[in-house]
């Protein structure tokens, strides 16, 4: 067998030809899934809609900003098992403490604004915003606590997910030196 041929003749159609499915650098050949790639890059948007979707029908169905978090964490998730922690830092510029922080202190402003008012903490408001060409549109004030809600879950998926899977990267490069 020469070097010019390969030892699995097939296996140059799985190699990608240009770098338009991942952000970055892209994985071995050994590491990818190509039907997990596109399924992934059709299906992210997809799902961070729907999640959107369960934050604001929280309050008349089920859904809200936790379970709406959980749905776009588990895209994420999705998105870092399709192309790595490269395709997940390019999904995600913001770093996690940041959101988680950013999340905390909407759920607190939110929690505490009522006793300005001397209402109780956690207490809820409904406003009735008049929208052109949508109409009139009924806000709860504790949708503001769902979205703090929404970007602390999603803080704390993203920020598992770059901890954890930095340690199982990690053990993957020092494989392929060892080898």
């Amino acid at each position: 067998m020469t070097q010019q041929e390969d030892p699995t003749p097939f296996e140059s159609w799985d190699r990608p030809r240009q770098a338009w499915l991942l952000s970055g650098d892209c994985r071995g050949v050994r590491q990818r899934t190509l039907l997990l790639e596109m399924t992934t890059r059709a299906l992210f948007p997809t799902v961070l809609v729907f999640s959107l979707y369960l934050l604001l029908v929280g309050h008349y169905g089920p859904g809200g900003g936790f379970a709406a978090g959980l749905v776009a964490g588990l895209a994420f998730v999705l998105r870092y098992i399709a192309g790595g922690s490269e395709d997940l830092g390019a999904v995600v510029r913001i770093r996690p403490p940041v959101l988680v922080g950013t999340g905390l202190a909407v759920a607190l402003l939110v929690a505490v604004v009522p006793l300005a008012f001397g209402l109780p903490v956690l207490s809820s408001a409904k406003w009735a915003l008049d929208v052109p060409l949508l109409g009139t549109i009924a806000v709860q004030t504790s949708l503001f606590l769902d979205v703090g809600v929404y970007l602390l879950i999603i803080g704390v998926v993203i920020d598992l997910l770059r901890s954890l899977g930095s340690g199982i990267e990690r053990d993957m490069r020092e494989e392929g030196e060892q080898a």
